[in-house]
């Protein structure tokens, strides 16, 4: 299959062009010391050199620590840092129907070991939910995987090789960083948004160019619908101009995209259009979806994922499948078994599925409000940022964002400065709040923007 990101080894009869490169070779103590100037080698440490000096935690967890501890000493404090849908009270919301379907499972099916790639019940539905409306479920395969971010794990450690960059826009979450530099790969980005504030295509497909003719393959990943860190949604338009993109280059080299959708249920309606474009982006690139079920049914501490290959040549699908099988047992070799009994049931159990959809709904319905008071306030201030219509975040464009987002935590206000924008999670922001939200949002952008 042309446009396929895995090869089964010696036999394949593979272009030239596409044969895997060995690993480049690893680099001396003084190559080291000269690639990484500013990091001091403690010589004496059990520690490899290359993770010394690593943070102790996430900037988006660091965040709200300080949030939580200001709040517990009294604080009148907005946090909007965390990606977990909250009531206007603060308390984390739930989907009933999950906790039934959970409290079903008979201790020793759940007690069990899974199978490595996923019990099939759960792959089958996992694949039917994402691709139910197309024609691509007999050519899909899955594995279970650690939440949304073990897929990403597994899509660049099996479609990309040591010492490449995986590509993605230049807003994008941040842990895509983390797994590429934990796995010695590493993200080169092109700017999401051109001039009229829309995705930038031309600048997607130079950098496409560019890596065929540097690394000989593209693995790129893009965050849609209600796209984390900015909300935005792709329209029609932007979906087909993506796969004409694809057609031009897909059977030049092999080209992986990885559709992470962790939030594509909470997209405003009509955002599901993009699964109709899987169909004809299959024909030329290796298509890849990241499913998760953190935000789906609200069960971000289950970590139930999964890793969704479309492969029409069945012995590709079936390379892709071991393949995938092979990085499951290397990594956390099964996943959680009772999670996957529970989501399983949810997806395919008509009566759970729709108790699940109604409940969901009302959670759609209250990030709707959410959404519409934001873009109300945010006209009130001529408020920058990209079109914004659903989904967990959004992200406000500031001159100085460590700046800005320093300013709001004066007054007790907390968001994730990125480079050259403030990420808002709305999904845990209570409606009452969004005005100061808001107010504090132009306040901080305004001092950002004063030379003094």
């Amino acid at each position: 299959m042309l446009g396929s990101g895995v090869y089964c080894g010696p036999s394949s009869s593979a272009p030239k062009a596409f044969a895997r490169r060995l690993p480049t070779r690893v680099p001396t103590l003084e190559e080291r010391r000269q690639l990484h100037p500013t990091l001091t080698f403690n010589p004496t440490s059990a520690l490899i050199e290359s993770v010394q000096g690593r943070p102790t935690d996430d900037p988006i967890f660091s965040l709200n620590a300080e949030a939580k501890a200001r709040a517990a000493a009294g604080e009148s404090i907005l946090n909007a840092t965390l990606g977990a849908l909250t009531d206007d009270e603060g308390k984390l919301l739930v989907l009933p129907s999950v906790s039934e379907a959970i409290s079903r499972i008979p201790a020793g099916r759940a007690a069990a070991y899974a199978p490595i790639l996923g019990p099939q019940a759960f792959l089958e539905a996992v694949i039917n939910d994402a691709l139910g409306e197309t024609s691509l479920v007999p050519s899909a395969t899955a594995a279970a995987t650690a939440g949304g971010t073990g897929a990403i794990l597994h899509s660049i450690t099996t479609f990309l090789d040591i010492g490449d960059a995986l590509l993605t826009t230049d807003y994008y979450w941040a842990p895509y960083r983390i797994i590429a530099k934990h796995t010695r790969r590493s993200v080169e980005t092109f700017p999401m948004f051109d001039g009229a504030g829309r995705l930038n295509l031309r600048g997607f497909e130079e950098v496409i160019v560019s890596q065929i003719k540097r690394q000989g393959r593209v693995m790129a990943i893009l965050n849609v619908p209600c796209h984390n860190p900015t909300g935005y949604t792709l329209d029609e338009a932007e979906w087909r101009g993506l796969g004409e993109i694809f057609e031009r280059h897909g059977h030049s080299a092999p080209i992986t995209v990885l559709f992470d959708i962790a939030y594509a249920k909470f997209g405003a309606p009509g955002a599901d259009t993009w699964i109709g474009h899987l169909e004809g982006f299959s024909k030329c690139v290796q298509v890849l979806i990241a499913w998760s079920a953190s935000k789906s049914f609200a069960q971000y501490g289950a970590r139930i994922g999964a890793l969704i290959a479309v492969a029409h040549d069945d012995e590709e699908r079936a390379c892709i499948q071991n393949a995938l099988s092979y990085a499951c047992r290397g990594t956390w070799s099964n996943c959680n078994h009772l999670g996957m009994l529970a989501i399983s049931e949810l997806l395919t159990n008509p009566i759970s599925r729709e108790a699940a959809d109604r409940e969901r709904a009302a959670l759609i319905d209250l990030l709707g409000q959410r959404v519409e008071a934001f873009n109300t306030e945010a006209a009130k201030y001529d408020l920058d940022y990209p079109r914004y219509e659903g989904g967990f975040f959004v992200a406000v464009f500031s001159p100085d964002a460590e700046k800005t987002a320093a300013h709001m935590r004066d007054a007790g206000v907390f968001v994730v400065p990125l480079g050259g924008a403030l990420r808002i999670a709305l999904c845990a922001t209570p409606t009452r709040d969004i005005p100061r939200l808001v107010k504090a949002l132009a306040a901080g952008i305004a001092a950002a923007g004063d030379p003094s």
